[in-house]
């Protein structure tokens, strides 16, 4: 599965890519912001991103949407520390495939990829 990370904490990017990697994903770009993960979601058609809220610039809300206008069948998993019900149904709105808090577990990151990667069979 080729998979995009965008979150702007470099260790939080080596992490996710290494459970990836690890589970046997191919990580085809990490991104910091916006502006560089609009770019490789372009160039590289990812099959899931891997989306973190906050980011420098433009939030992560309003990637999603972009994101969404391009393609619509791409799996977005949602990563961050933010836990709040208006949040969660805003994302449930836009289509969000799920949600993982920081701090996570391997097991739950593995629990919940696959969960994901499964909704297509």
């Amino acid at each position: 599965m080729k998979v995009l990370i965008v979150d702007d904490n470099s260790l939080m990017r080596s992490t996710i890519k290494a459970l990836l990697i690890k589970l046997g994903h191919k990580v085809v770009s990490d991104e910091e912001n916006a502006e560089g993960a609009l770019k490789a979601f372009v160039k590289f058609k990812p099959e899931v991103v891997f989306l973190d809220i906050i980011l420098p610039g433009r939030s992560g809300l309003e990637i999603l949407d972009d994101i969404r206008k391009i393609n619509t069948h791409v799996k977005i998993i949602i990563i961050s520390a933010i836990e709040q019900d208006e949040i969660d149904e805003k994302l449930s709105d836009k289509g969000v495939d799920a949600i993982i808090r920081k701090p996570f577990s391997y097991e739950d990151f593995k629990k919940t990829i696959n969960q994901v990667l499964s909704s297509d069979l």
